[in-house]
C-alpha cells in the first residue's frame, strides 16, 4: 500500500535515527495490521502492526500477552545509534546497513521500491513530500514459526537508503 504522507521529515540523514525495543507507540501517521497466519504459529489474535512515523518507523507484534515494540526513528532523548546487527538467537534477531548511493541509484532503488511494494497487501510505503525518492517502506513476510519484516529508509539529500531485517521466532 502506497500512501502519501503530509508532514516533513523528522530524520534527515542515516545517522539521526536511534534504535529501541520497548518503547511506547509513537504517533504514526499510518498503520497496517497484519493478522499472523496460523503457518506462522502465534496464537489466536496474534498481529504484526507496521508503523510509519514521522521520524521512521515502529513494528509492534502482539502474541497473546507478549508484545515486541521495535523502533527505528530519529527521537528527541535517545542515543543516536543504529546497530548494525543484534542476535538473540533465541528469539529476536536485528540487522541493519546504510548504503550511500548517486542520486541516479538512490532513485532506481526508491522505483524498484516504489513497484515491488505498492501492490503488496504485506507491505506499507510512505512518501514524504518534497522529493519523490524521500520514502519509508516496510514489508512483512510468516512462514513456519518465524515473522520477518524489512525496511527501508531512503535519503536522497544525503545519498543513503538505510535497509533493515528482523526476524522473531515464535515458541
Amino acid at each position: 500500500m502506497l500512501v502519501t504522507l503530509d508532514t516533513p521529515y523528522v530524520d534527515t540523514t542515516a545517522a539521526d535515527l536511534c534504535f529501541a525495543l520497548g518503547l511506547p507507540e509513537q504517533p504514526a501517521l499510518h498503520v497496517l495490521d497484519l493478522p499472523l497466519p496460523a503457518s506462522a504459529g502465534g496464537p489466536a489474535g496474534a498481529v504484526l502492526r507496521l508503523r510509519l512515523l514521522g521520524a521512521s518507523h515502529q513494528a509492534v507484534l502482539r502474541t497473546g500477552d507478549s508484545v515486541l515494540v521495535e523502533t527505528v526513528a530519529c527521537l528527541p532523548g535517545l542515543p543516536r545509534d543504529l546497530p548494525s546487527a543484534l542476535d538473540d538467537a533465541d528469539r529476536y534477531r536485528f540487522a541493519a546497513r546504510v548504503r550511500r548511493l548517486s542520486s541516479v541509484e538512490v532513485a532506481a532503488e526508491v522505483g524498484g521500491l516504489r513497484r515491488g511494494l505498492t501492490d503488496d497487501p504485506q507491505a506499507l510505503v510512505g512518501v514524504f513530500p518534497g522529493s519523490p525518492d524521500a520514502l519509508t517502506a516496510l514489508r512483512a513476510d510468516f512462514d513456519d514459526r518465524r515473522i520477518r519484516w524489512s525496511t527501508w529508509h531512503a535519503y536522497p539529500q544525503t545519498g543513503e537508503l538505510v535497509e533493515t531485517e528482523t526476524v522473531v521466532r515464535l515458541r
